[in-house]
């Protein structure tokens, strides 16, 4: 039997009402945990750091995207700078403070992390397990 992969999601995708705003955001603060786009279509983007586990698109259906209640994307950080550059820079290019970056006891003692708005509303969060 092969070996499992330890990560048990491919990729994630969320829904965007303007393309070119999204695209603009991601491209700027995806970097800051040396995230890049690495696959660029008309009207959907992906990003990652070997290969497209994060997506932003228009609505294949053609609707209008909307918010998931309750959804929120996290992204790994390598260190508690990078989630302090990470929200940094998602405030600086249209993003919403929604957690300043620092300790998150509730999850655990290790968890240090930073939650922002992006564009369209969506909740995304850098997040580190470090050493205590």
């Amino acid at each position: 039997m092969p070996e499992l992969n330890p990560s048990v999601i491919s990729h994630v995708s969320l829904g965007t009402n303007d393309y070119p705003r999204a695209k603009a955001f991601y491209d700027a603060v995806l970097p800051t945990l040396q995230i890049r786009c690495v696959m660029d279509f008309p009207g959907a983007a992906g990003y990652g750091r070997a290969f497209p586990e994060f997506w932003i698109q228009t609505p294949f259906d053609g609707g209008r995207a909307a918010v998931g209640n309750g959804t929120h994307i996290a992204f790994l950080a390598n260190s508690v700078e990078e989630v302090h550059a990470f929200h940094a820079a998602a405030l600086a290019h249209g993003g919403r403070d929604d957690g300043a970056p620092g300790p998150r006891p509730d999850y655990g003692p290790e968890y240090y992390a930073a939650f922002v708005r992006d564009p369209d509303g969506h909740k995304i969060e850098a997040m580190l397990l470090r050493q205590v």
